[in-house]
């Protein structure tokens, strides 16, 4: 802990049980650390690995030293015979076998953010690149090197993946000056590419226009091209004898199925004769693709499906809720839509909406059902996601949609809006919009408010993804591809999106976020009719896909909310020993072990998303059993106020922040405020007005000693490396009491008083035994406490002692000068409080000399207490005590 910095050197992280395990690079957080999967299986490889002994070298250097205590335990263990391949064997053999760990610190760790942010290869990324390169290896009869399609679904890192192989390139021996070229067919993909090189350390060329693609490709000093597809048309026209035939330049072409046909393709396979093509790919191909990626050489196993990512946790599951408004609508179709989105809302605010609706009567049918589309938008987002951090997209059918959307949110003020899209010259969506004067009139507004095109692109989707007042972004074409931004949860869908298209919109809600279990896609459309089977996912490109490609697209969230009876049921199931149901301290006692607890949160947790879920799903609601919704609404109530006086009681700080605003909003969303019992954390012991309030809100002693114990266990442990001989004292003391409580030696009365007592004393300082020479200063206290905890048998040398023919009267001994061993240990650490605070400059603790200074002059002071004052210090002591004074010293805020 005290050198944080140390492990930013390691190429790999793992945390290992038998069962299990994990790895990652330093500082990753919890959500990206990831399983590792081999391509084929290697349990016989690992159970002759297991059989065999190691080496008596490697066995008598392995339990020698620090690890000899558990020499005796690992013999018997392999005494016993052989044993089963564990999770921890597999991930420690896939990982750390030397020539593994060697070559993922060398070729497969980069670093994302401008170099702040190291990662490492995913197991599908690794096994990618290296089938890549056996490929590169090899040439066809014309000296071109073999290339291939890489198939890794949409948020499972495709674009660190060719970062990825740009490195393997630069570091293969075959390839002497490796050239990479990357293609994308969309301005804003070739700008994320971009961005993805440059923040990996890598410094890519932008190709500006065709003409400056050809002086890119012609200077070989440029190692990394990115570039449009169609600048190789651009190219041609300015020079059409062009030529590149370099057989190591290797273009990397980002979404290939839609790269392999048309003109510019043609053009650039021209420009580029030998160059080695390799395609990657994030959505499922079509059959007649998968016919023509042989064109890039085929497919480059092993495909990483949608299905896979979900199963590794790489992306969040999507669910899928269909809320049809009709194409052709009518007055019927509008009422009976209406009546299904105002359910719920009062009387009169039922009554004003359809006031401000019929008011519409001039609106054409289209202008109708986007407003009817916007209040459900608007009514769908502030219960669901307002004010949780997460964000929302839609898709509209085109530019003039989008704004009459935005025009009806706004309206509505219940969602902040803006509209992304691009300019009135280019087409977008199924609309024609250039001539559209609000069009017009919006695009000059935004270029005089952000300057250029790509300030307000840049302006708008840095508000969406980081910022908190933009929710809802709305846009036509722009975003659905290639956009990566992990608070998006939610895609409304309002336009036709086919084959690619639709299946890149819907990841846009698959990323990886704190407290972010799925993505959902609100279908207003009718994009997918059904859902039933898997196999029928898209029944309007049946045929044209594999279906086992397509399995774990999409889920109906019919099907996901079939588990919220099994996830209620499993709540209770931690309380089927409470006889009252209307004791709620029988609740509270139920979960007095630390486990359940973390049980109960994680039940409770689930119970409660998928409860939201439902709660905000039209066709549930209206096929639910009403008196079973009302159940589930009181248990949620019922489990929250548990969980309220659990956290009290217990003097939890359980991070569920992630989860925390859902709950609260689902809540509050759906019951009565007054119902409600809002979760805080603990008051700590030395706010003490607030505490005595907390305590005495409490019922019954057995509850108050709960809290006190509790609270006063929780500053023991923040507070012990502070001075660990004072709190290590107490926690003792406090362990006692309990312990007698529990063995019904003392009752809940006398459980209470002594608590109280003892958390008086660990607020207060109280010390009972301190010399005088450290009362008044905390830090030399905590000094004293070190000696007295690492010296409990202090010897003094006879000859520095007072020869004394009296008998022995009880008094302490005393040293030559006169003083008491206590005494003479008080002496000391204030001196060590002084050569501490002598050498505590800024930023000491990350500071190695004035740390060794440190050390330098409390070796001296120790070695010359011996020869001055008499007391016998071996050297393992003298090094404990040392290091001892400097992790208190680290710990504390007044040094």
């Amino acid at each position: 802990a005290g050198i944080p910095h140390l492990y930013t050197f390691a190429p790999v992280l793992l945390a290992l049980n038998k069962d299990d395990g994990r790895y990652a690079t330093t500082g990753t957080t919890e959500k990206f650390w990831a399983e590792w999967k081999e391509m084929h299986d290697v349990s016989a490889e690992l159970r002759t690995l297991l059989s065999l002994p190691p080496r008596r070298e490697e066995h008598e250097k392995l339990f020698t030293g620090e690890f000899a205590y558990a020499r005796r335990d690992f013999e018997e263990l392999a005494a016993a015979g052989p044993r089963e391949v564990s999770g921890q064997d597999r991930l420690l053999h896939a990982v750390c076998r030397p020539e593994r760990l060697i070559e993922l610190a060398r070729q497969f760790i980069i670093f994302d953010e401008g170099g702040t942010v190291k990662k490492i290869a995913r197991y599908q990324q690794y096994f990618a690149i290296k089938k890549t390169m056996e490929r590169i290896r090899q040439r066809d009869p014309d000296g071109r090197r073999r290339g291939g399609v890489i198939w890794h679904t949409q948020g499972s890192g495709k674009s660190l993946t060719m970062v990825m192989l740009g490195k393997a390139l630069a570091l293969e021996p075959a390839v002497p000056n490796p050239r990479i070229v990357l293609v994308t067919d969309r301005i804003d993909l070739d700008e994320q590419i971009w961005k993805t090189f440059h923040q990996c350390g890598k410094e890519p060329q932008q190709a500006r226009t065709g003409r400056h693609l050809i002086e890119l490709l012609e200077d070989d000093r440029v190692a990394v091209i990115t570039t449009v597809l169609d600048k190789f048309g651009a190219a041609a026209k300015a020079n059409d004898s062009f030529r590149n035939v370099n057989a190591d330049l290797f273009v990397l072409v980002d979404e290939s199925h839609r790269s392999q046909y048309g003109e510019a393709n043609i053009r650039m396979m021209k420009a580029l004769p030998n160059a080695c093509f390799i395609g990657f790919t994030g959505t499922p191909l079509m059959k007649k693709e998968k016919n023509t990626a042989q064109k890039f050489g085929g497919f480059i196993e092993p495909p990483y499906t949608i299905r896979d990512a979900v199963a590794d946790k790489a992306v969040v599951p999507l669910l899928y809720e269909g809320r049809h408004v009709l194409h052709d609508v009518n007055l019927k179709a509008v009422d009976r839509m209406f009546e299904a989105m105002s359910e719920g809302l009062a009387p009169k605010q039922k009554a004003d909406l359809k006031r401000k609706f019929s008011s519409r009567e001039e609106l054409t049918r289209l202008e109708s059902r986007l407003y009817l589309i916007a209040w459900d938008v608007s009514q769908h987002f502030e219960k669901t996601w307002k004010d949780s951090g997460f964000k929302g997209q839609l898709t509209a059918p085109g530019k003039k949609a989008a704004l009459l959307i935005k025009k009806f949110l706004d309206q509505f003020g219940k969602v902040s809006s803006e509209v992304l899209i691009s300019g009135p010259d280019e087409r977008e969506g199924e609309g024609e919009d250039q001539a559209d004067e609000n069009v017009q009139k919006f695009w000059k507004a935004q270029m005089a408010k952000h300057g250029n095109e790509k300030d307000y692109n840049r302006n708008v989707i840095g508000a969406f993804k980081t910022g908190d007042e933009l929710e809802i972004i709305i846009v036509v074409d722009k975003l659905i591809t290639g956009f990566d931004a992990p608070r998006n949860i939610v895609l409304y869908i309002t336009r036709s999106l086919k084959e690619h298209t639709l299946l890149q919109a819907i990841a846009r809600v698959n990323r990886l976020h704190p407290g972010k279990d799925f993505g959902y896609a609100i279908d207003y459309y009718g994009v997918i009719e059904e859902l039933h089977d898997a196999l029928d996912l898209y029944s309007s490109l049946a045929g044209q896909f594999d279906a086992e490609d397509l399995a774990g697209a999409l889920t109906d969230i019919g099907e996901e909310l079939k588990q919220l009876p099994a996830a209620h049921d499993a709540v209770w199931d931690l309380f089927r020993d409470i006889a009252n149901k209307q004791d709620d301290e029988a609740y509270v006692l139920a979960l007095e072990d630390p486990l359940k607890r973390e049980e109960f949160y994680t039940r409770f947790s689930r119970f409660c998303r998928l409860l939201k879920a439902g709660l905000s799903t039209l066709t549930w609601l209206k096929s639910a059993d009403p008196a079973k919704v009302d159940r589930y609404k009181r248990d949620a109530i019922l489990f929250q106020k548990v969980r309220a006086a659990v956290k009290i009681r217990y003097a939890e700080e359980v991070d569920y922040r992630d989860y925390e605003k859902q709950i609260q909003k689902m809540l509050s969303t759906y019951v009565q405020a007054d119902e409600i019992i809002q979760v805080v954390d603990p008051v700590n012991i030395f706010e003490r007005e607030a505490f005595e309030q907390e305590v005495e809100r409490a019922r019954t002693p057995r509850a108050k000693a709960d809290i006190i114990a509790n609270r006063t266990k929780k500053t023991i442990t923040e507070k012990m490396g502070e001075d660990p001989f004072f709190y290590r004292k107490f926690s003792a003391l406090l362990q006692q009491a309990i312990d007698e409580y529990k063995a019904q030696r003392i009752s809940e009365g006398e459980l209470l008083s002594r608590v109280t007592e003892i958390m008086a004393k660990v607020r207060d300082g109280y010390r009972d035994d301190t010399p005088v020479a450290v009362r008044q200063s905390d830090l030399a206290k905590a000094f004293f406490g070190a000696l007295r905890e690492q010296l409990p048998d202090i010897q003094i040398r006879k000859d520095e002692v007072h020869e004394d023919q009296t008998p022995y009267n009880g008094e302490p001994v005393r040293p030559a000068n006169g003083a008491s061993v206590p005494e003479l240990l008080a002496e000391v650490a204030c001196e060590i409080e002084a050569i501490i605070r002598r050498h505590a400059v800024v930023r000491w603790r990350d500071n190695a000399d004035a740390q060794n200074r440190m050390r330098n002059e409390l070796d001296d002071l120790l070695f010359n207490l011996q020869r001055e004052k008499g007391l016998k210090l071996s050297f393992p002591q003298m090094d404990a005590i040392i290091e001892s004074i400097l992790r208190i010293a680290r710990n504390r805020q007044d040094v």
